[in-house]
């Protein structure tokens, strides 16, 4: 069974983390952990060459840290996984194509990410995932 976790560093998505470990416990799956930083490119920011470098390499980073947080967390518990860092213009759509290229069995996903609009119960990622995979959706709340 492999499962795919998405990770943006909100408690959401390490209460995912957690859920996946303990299929990775019990049923042996793969964990394969996933965070999508934005694609800026379109982005019109007025900001010298020098600048957008560093907020490209500050927003690289940032997922990089997120993944090791959620790597390192698992391997504590004795469970490897496979990180993937994507850059696009739409989380949902980056995970979707994900799970449907590595052929996931399962998506563990938090309802929420890192918006601070607590309006609705599931964010607009979790919602638009769960919509569109491939697959089976597990939508984490706390």
């Amino acid at each position: 069974m492999k499962i795919l976790v998405p990770v943006d560093g909100s408690k959401y998505s390490m209460e995912g983390v957690k859920v996946a470990l303990d299929y990775a416990k019990t049923k042996g799956a793969e964990i394969y952990l996933m965070t999508v930083t934005p694609y800026i490119a379109g982005i019109d920011l007025e900001l010298s060459a020098h600048k957008w470098n560093e907020l490209l390499q500050d927003m690289r980073r940032r997922g990089e840290d997120v993944l090791k947080q959620a790597s390192d967390f698992l391997k504590s518990e004795g469970i490897s996984s496979c990180t993937t860092l994507s850059i696009s213009t739409s989380a949902a759509d980056e995970i979707v194509s994900f799970a449907e290229k590595e052929k996931i069995d399962l998506i563990i996903i938090g309802s929420r990410g890192l918006s601070p609009s607590s309006r609705f119960k599931i964010g607009s990622v979790a919602s638009r995932v769960a919509r569109y995979a491939p697959c089976s959706v597990y939508v984490v709340k706390i």
